[in-house]
């Protein structure tokens, strides 16, 4: 448990700004600390302190979130076409930083909240600061980053529901080999 924390801890420090970043530079950390949820959750289950599921499990549950958030964050971002506040570029709506920090920290609540729900406030806490940051930097407006967590927290929503609900039987079995993901159902 200790080694966990401690680690954990140092995830968080390598992400946390410091005096010298200047307030309009192009954000490295949002880049890091977007992922920095589900990352937490990969350690975190490799200390003990996850479910009990087996990883090919595990990972083809933060996949499929991931995939589902980030094909629905690009569909959104090529039919809105709402200029950035800096105006860079017209894929402000929604924010994909937001989206995936807040599916990350959605995993994070369903596999370490229950045993650990401080562990899933510093997820969610970790997320509200990335979707902060994107509007302080100007990235994005607030509805952007608004838009982006619900889209990421859904998705994590929708994944988790969908592994309880469909996937709970003994019917279907999912196997990852490395190079593919097979899902098997069996018709009784």
């Amino acid at each position: 448990m200790k080694h966990a924390l401690l680690l954990l801890a140092f995830l968080i420090a390598g992400v946390i700004p410091n005096q010298a970043q200047t307030e309009t530079r192009s954000s490295t950390i949002d880049d890091v600390a977007q992922h920095l949820p589900m990352a937490s959750v990969l350690v975190l289950k490799a200390c003990g302190m996850g479910s009990n599921e087996a990883w090919a499990s595990t990972l083809a549950t933060y996949a499929a979130t991931y995939l589902i958030g980030t094909g629905t964050t690009w569909a959104l971002k090529q039919t809105t076409n709402e200029l950035r506040p800096d105006g860079s570029d017209r894929h402000s709506l929604p924010s994909g930083h937001a989206m995936y920090a807040f599916a990350g920290a959605t995993a994070l609540r369903h596999e370490c909240g229950k045993k650990y729900p401080w562990i899933a406030v510093a997820g969610y806490s970790v997320a509200t600061l990335v979707a902060a940051d994107r509007v302080r930097l100007r990235r994005h407006y607030t509805h952007d980053v608004i838009c982006g967590a619900a889209i990421g927290a859904l998705s994590g929503e929708l994944t988790y529901y969908i592994k309880r609900r469909l996937l709970r039987s003994k019917n279907v079995d999912i196997a990852f080999t490395g190079q593919t993901l097979n899902v098997r159902c069996t018709i009784p």
